[in-house]
Formats: C-alpha cells, structure tokens, sequence
C-alpha cells in the first residue's frame, strides 16, 4: 500500500482552490465508477455462487463477498466525505481572509488525500483477488466441459 507522507503533502498547501475543486470532482468521479464496478461484482457473485462456494476454501469466497461488501461502504462514506468538502469549496473563494477556515479545509483535503489514496490502492487489491478466483472458476468450468466431450 502506498502511503503518503507529511513531506508529500506539503504541496496541498500550494494548491489554488481550482486545483483541490479538481481534484475533488476526479475522486467524485472515481467513486462513482467504482459504485457501478460494486453493481458488476454483485452480478458476478450471484452468477458464479455455486463455483465460489465449490471453490477452494469457501471461507475465502466468504472473506472476499465480505471485502466487496465493507469496500463499497467505504466508498459510500468517502463520496459522502468529499461532497461534503466540496461544498464547502467557498471558504477558498469567497475573497474572504479566514485564516484559520482555509487552514482547516486545506488540511481536510490533506485527510481526503490520505483516505483515498489508501482506498483506491485496497480497492486495486481487491479487484485483482476477485478477478484472479473468477479466472480459476472459469478455467476449472472450460477443463470440465472439455473432458465431458466425447
């Protein structure tokens, strides 16, 4: 998992309120993806219920639907979290000093920074353990239609 540093987040201080509004709709975006992605693998799962079960261990098939499940409520509470920063984007630019306002909101997107950053490499991970037992299921089910022909 990559992590961000103090150091690395040092420039978040130099970004203009364009940059962090970017920024936010980009995460904004990407969590509405991953929303649909968390559709598919809802879909895969109950496609491929009775393989995952048959499949290895099935407290791993367990540990991964519950992977998929806690990852897409995360998902949730970040798309909650940066709507809700993103809403507040007019501490930046109301031509207003608020000193302490900005500093708060610079260091919120500092968190969102971190939160997703960590999310985003989990979610990585996850999908590539879910499509590397989708790919077994589907190998396993070709070699047996294979040795059932005559």
């Amino acid at each position: 998992m990559m992590k961000k540093t103090a150091k690395d987040l040092q420039y978040v201080k130099w970004l203009s309120a364009e940059d962090m509004h970017l920024a936010s709709k980009g995460w904004l975006s990407e969590l509405n993806f991953i929303k649909d992605e968390h559709r598919f693998f809802e879909d895969v799962i109950t496609t491929f219920t009775s393989e995952l079960v048959a499949y290895g261990d099935f407290s791993d098939s367990l540990e991964i639907i519950d992977a998929i499940n806690q990852s897409e409520k995360q998902s949730q509470t970040l798309l909650h979290a940066i709507k809700t920063h993103e809403s507040k984007l007019s501490i930046m630019v109301d031509g207003i000093d608020q000193i302490e306002e900005e500093k708060a909101y610079a260091q919120e997107h500092r968190d969102l920074i971190v939160a997703m950053t960590a999310y985003l490499s989990d979610y990585k991970s996850l999908k590539l353990q879910l499509f590397e037992i989708i790919k077994c299921i589907k190998k396993d089910n070709k070699n047996e239609h294979l040795i059932d022909r005559p």
